[in-house]
């Protein structure tokens, strides 16, 4: 039995025991992780962009792959006597009409409210003209630098209503 004892050592592989032995490190550097930036925000940043390309490039592709390829440009035909076109439809591509049409203001549109905007300019000026003007007379006949209005109370009005519906009911007329 001995001599099954001493054959012991031949019957082990010996590279599996030579890669378990730990190899010292005799260059002065410590086993630690090296220091680096968390990737968290980057990895973050790239779901978000895969989703919304995701959620909005390829149903638009679909969309105007389909229109494109189902509905097409629109082709000039003749235009009756009597009829005027809206302002959609002097685009050809569908989208652009739709977009046109439901989205973006219309030319006549944008021109008033350019013109009200122009109004309302106009009206602010004659305002600071008018109140200008009445500063200039108040400094003129040297009055209080403020305005003055006689304040008006409900109470009075009712009065004075009253006191008229009464003189009409006496009258009689």
């Amino acid at each position: 039995m001995i001599v099954w004892s001493t054959l012991r050592p031949f019957l082990h592989n010996r590279t599996a025991n030579a890669v378990t032995v730990l190899k010292r490190g005799m260059g002065g550097h410590h086993r630690v992780l090296p220091y680096q930036p968390s990737r968290w925000q980057w990895q973050k940043f790239k779901d978000y962009a895969h989703f919304y390309i995701a959620l909005g490039v390829i149903p638009l592709t679909v969309l105007v792959t389909g229109v494109n390829v189902f509905i097409g440009p629109a082709t000039l035909t003749e235009i009756p006597e009597d009829y005027e076109p809206k302002h959609w439809e002097y685009y050809r591509h569908p989208i652009t009409r739709f977009l046109a049409r439901y989205v973006i203001s219309s030319p006549q549109q944008n021109y008033e409210k350019y013109l009200h905007h122009i109004f309302e300019e106009d009206e602010k000026a004659k305002l600071r003209k008018l109140e200008r003007q009445v500063r200039e007379k108040m400094a003129e006949r040297n009055d209080y630098q403020a305005y003055y209005y006689r304040p008006v109370l409900a109470k009075y009005h009712r009065i004075s209503r009253e006191a008229s519906d009464y003189i009409d009911s006496i009258r009689g007329d």
